[in-house]
């Protein structure tokens, strides 16, 4: 039995009654609309997967439901199968001209309504499969596949966004870059599947001390790429402190066997001429803090 929500836009009462029996015995929650207005007021409301949409309605007629329908991003792929009572061709033609999925002609027989419902419901769910497996596509796109956090590709377009909003309104743009201290010899010493685990705790830590509104991932390798939006100076040296803190507070256990862990950082305050400049500025700031002894960050305040 199908779940799926038809919405019968007719003002005759009993076509919609009729129609309501028939859909519900077959499993349909059905839902109703007494003319046109109505109609786009409860698929904005309740978006549904099939509309059974009357052409002559008052108020809004169904062609321009139809058209409201469709110029909406959110309801432009549900079937519509108009409802029409004309002998010739001209609404049939106009509607699926319009983007209507099919039409039946009053009266119908039942057969005749539940195919069509059918085959418009079959319609709607191959859509939203499309629809969900391309997110899922764009997603993975933008994923690091260890760590679950963005990828370096994602980061490039978000900074890219967010330097020229920092322009635009003249608001400062911090950037953090993080490098986890001798990994090579966490990989060396305890196997890559360790240091695996190191990566994605650390990776875990860090994103829970992320606020609302910051951009982070892992830029390659072992290093980290965080993104401090409207973040002066001073809060962009109290993020990156935190994070470098907490994040290391606590050995990271792979295998049963505990390693600790330090990070190194550099942060750049922007939004400088350009994104690649601001993540330059931000390594060599990091190139800094390896050479003063690692587990510290080092800020370059001259945005």
């Amino acid at each position: 039995m199908t779940t799926a929500t038809v919405l019968i836009a007719d003002d005759s009462l009993v076509i919609r009654a009729v129609v309501k029996s028939e859909l519900e015995e077959e499993g349909y929650r059905v839902v109703e609309a007494v003319d046109g207005l109505a109609a786009v007021q409860q698929c904005r409301h309740d978006p549904p997967d099939v509309v059974l949409l009357d052409i002559e309605m008052p108020g809004l007629d169904g062609y321009q439901v139809l058209s409201e329908l469709k110029n909406d991003p959110e309801l432009s792929d549900v079937p519509v199968v108009f409802l029409t009572s004309r002998g010739g061709m001209d609404d049939v033609v106009a509607g699926l001209r319009g983007g209507a999925h099919d039409y039946l002609r009053k009266p119908f027989e039942s057969p005749e309504l539940l195919a069509r419902v059918a085959a418009a419901t079959h319609v709607k769910h191959l859509q939203d499969q499309l629809r969900q497996r391309n997110a899922d596509l764009d997603r993975l796109s933008r994923t690091d596949m260890l760590t679950g956090m963005y990828n370096r590709r994602h980061l490039e377009q978000e900074l890219a966004r967010l330097h020229n909003d920092s322009i635009r309104h003249a608001a400062p743009l911090s950037v953090l870059l993080l490098d986890l201290d001798r990994f090579k010899n966490v990989n060396d010493t305890y196997g890559h599947a360790a240091g695996d685990d190191v990566l994605q705790a650390f990776a875990s830590r860090l994103s829970a001390e992320l606020r609302a509104g910051d951009i982070a991932g892992r830029w390659g390798g072992e290093e980290f790429l965080v993104v401090l939006p409207r973040t002066d100076l001073t809060s962009s040296m109290a993020v990156s402190e935190r994070i470098r803190s907490v994040a290391t507070a606590e050995p990271i256990t792979s295998a049963g066997v505990s390693i600790d862990i330090t990070v190194s950082g550099g942060c750049a305050l922007g939004p400088r001429d350009s994104p690649a400049s601001l993540v330059q500025i931000a390594d060599h700031c990091l190139y800094r803090a390896k050479e003063e002894g690692r587990n510290r960050v080092v800020f370059d305040p001259q945005g």
